[in-house]
């Protein structure tokens, strides 16, 4: 898509926000705390329909994710092509992640279908940052429910951050960590009995 259009397909986005807004949603998400961007309480369904109307296209992702408009970037994490995704651009993508609701959303639309999402996902569940950790143990929860073995060495790593995690100070972490810990052991009846002897390790 050329610079141009672009720009004109992106005002033309945010023309159809405001026909679409949501006072109310907004105004809640403010008050948890879903804050840092214009935020026009736009839902999830409602931009899945935006985003097939322009299906998968970097140039328009890139530059929406540019706006700092909560949709804009929700949006850009639905049209950008994973295969696009750069081990770079995905930790370029992270470290301009503000809140807890973006780092989710560009989790389960986007990193999880990247070829980096392992390396990520491990490099972060060790991060010491919030928003960091909970990308990371909930593309682990995208992974093994994909069907994906760690080796054992990646399994001892996780378990040691997922149970370190479940003491954290940050609810949303303890839960990340804890929805991981349910994924893997639901993968089979070893992966579950390594699960409950790690807890019992720690108890």
């Amino acid at each position: 898509m050329e610079q141009q259009q672009v720009q004109d397909t992106i005002k033309l986005i945010k023309r159809g926000f405001s026909l679409q807004m949501n006072g109310v949603a907004s105004a809640s998400m403010r008050e948890k705390g879903i804050g840092g961007y214009l935020n026009w309480g736009i839902q999830l369904p409602a931009l899945r329909n935006i985003a097939q109307q322009y299906g998968k296209d970097y140039d328009l992702a890139a530059a929406l994710w540019k706006e700092n408009v909560r949709e804009c970037k929700i949006l850009a994490t639905l049209i950008m092509p994973a295969e696009r995704m750069s081990s770079d651009l995905v930790d370029l993508w992270m470290e301009q992640t503000t809140t807890q609701e973006m780092a989710e959303y560009a989790t389960f639309n986007l990193f999880q279908y990247t070829d980096s999402a392992s390396l990520h996902a491990f490099a972060w569940i060790a991060s010491d940052k919030t928003l960091e950790q909970i990308c990371g143990f909930n593309l682990l929860s995208c992974l093994f429910r994909k069907g994906a073995e760690p080796d054992d060495r990646d399994i001892n790593e996780f378990l040691d951050q997922a149970i370190a995690a479940l003491a954290d100070n940050s609810m949303a972490v303890r839960h990340a960590a804890n929805n991981s810990l349910v994924a893997f052991a639901d993968m089979g009846e070893l992966q579950e009995k390594i699960v409950e002897a790690a807890m019992r390790k720690c108890m």
